[in-house]
């Protein structure tokens, strides 16, 4: 359990994936301007990934890896170079069930997000989760538990960004520094923040 737990805090923290990692930066800077978007983003991401990342890695193991088809006397089928389509194919329908899903009960969380929701099939950070659990060898408990943390360190930081964008929309800030300037000095300062992290897990 203490292990798991480590997973989840690093996952969240020391592996955060839009500012340890630098994947799915083009949502996590596009719908950083107001915090409902953020936090739905954020929501959106923990249940895609908590999803997509055990899944795959059933799919991994039962399928496509080396050896997974000694049950039926073919030990020698290796399927892992499928594994991209697979994944991403997965990450596509679960997508399209939680736009369905937030498209009926949450119409306001589906407006904010707009186009962005269904760029979620091919957003980097959702894929990059699969792709560390392959590389890493997890299980499909340690899946789960890599998938939600990456995701609730995903929504923490998009919200904390929006949150700072919020009170700085009325700021006079230099014409330089408006709009995006601000944005990547904001997420690059966030991430040497979060880069601290690491050193509070090092021996």
């Amino acid at each position: 359990m203490q292990d798991l737990a480590t997973l989840f805090v690093r996952a969240m923290f020391v592996e955060n994936m839009p500012l340890t990692f630098f994947l799915g930066l083009c949502t996590f800077l596009a719908l950083s301007r107001r915090l409902e978007s953020a936090i739905g983003l954020g929501l959106a991401m923990i249940g895609v990934m908590g999803i997509t990342v055990p899944l795959n890695q059933l799919i991994y193991t039962a399928v496509l890896a080396p050896g997974a088809w000694s049950w039926a006397g073919l030990p020698e089928i290796d399927l892992s170079y499928l594994n991209l389509i697979a994944f991403i194919g997965l990450i596509a329908g679960t997508v399209q069930m939680l736009e369905m899903l937030l498209e009926r009960f949450a119409p306001s969380v589906h407006a904010s997000l707009g186009v962005f929701l269904p760029l979620l099939t091919v957003q980097c950070a959702i894929l990059g989760g699969s792709l560390f659990m392959v590389e890493r060898r997890y299980d499909t408990v340690e899946a789960l538990v890599f998938g939600l943390g990456s995701g609730a360190g995903f929504a923490i930081a998009v919200a904390m960004l929006a949150a700072v964008r919020t009170r700085l929309a009325y700021a006079d800030l230099p014409a330089g520094l408006r709009g995006l300037g601000i944005t990547f000095l904001l997420a690059g300062m966030m991430s040497l923040g979060f880069a601290s992290f690491s050193q509070m897990g090092a021996p």
